[in-house]
């Protein structure tokens, strides 16, 4: 068995292996031609470790009652970051391939820290994405990559009132359609 094989055989039953990899070690994008096209869905998740009063300014932005962030409303830009993060996965991830994506939603929900008595507690603000194709090949890489792009952005939407957030717990909660068949962790 070669190195690829092995290190494919890692945590999966059967006969796996990495697909992007040749017999010599090097990539290359897999020939989909001859798949037959099918329903695929993928949602993921993820998550940006912040503070309590920036999560107020995040959820409850500017309205003369509330303070807002400096760059303005995080999360309509967040989801527009998603959306567009997930539309253009095949030109950031070199051996993904372009698909005709038939929807793709990105939203938000706060998570208040257990102890609020206690300022310097961190909540969250989790993020989901959801993508949905017909198509060849599964959709993962777009659903991950929306993730990543609205946590990207809340980052940078409130780095100015909190240095140290942290983005953190970015993965596939689900996958649906295509040979490997459909699993949920949720």
């Amino acid at each position: 068995m070669s190195s690829a094989e092995n290190v494919g055989n890692a945590g999966t039953a059967g006969n796996a292996h990495l697909t992007h990899v040749r017999e010599d070690g090097s990539a290359h994008m897999v020939d989909v031609t001859a798949k037959n096209e099918t329903s695929r869905t993928a949602v993921a998740t993820g998550r940006v470790i912040t503070r309590p009063d920036v999560l107020d300014m995040i959820f409850a932005p500017a309205d003369g009652a509330h303070e807002g962030l400096p760059k303005g409303d995080a999360l309509p830009v967040a989801r527009v970051a998603g959306i567009m993060g997930a539309k253009k996965t095949p030109e950031i991830i070199p051996l993904c391939h372009p698909l005709p994506l038939g929807k793709i939603t990105v939203d938000f929900a706060r998570e208040d820290a257990a102890d609020a008595a206690d300022a310097d507690v961190r909540g969250a603000v989790r993020i989901e994405a959801s993508v949905k194709t017909r198509g060849v090949t599964g959709v993962e890489m777009e659903a991950l990559t929306a993730v990543t792009s609205a946590a990207l952005t809340v980052y940078d939407m409130i780095k100015a009132v909190d240095k140290h957030a942290v983005i953190d717990d970015v993965r596939v909660l689900a996958k649906s359609g295509g040979k490997s068949g459909d699993w949920d962790v949720r």
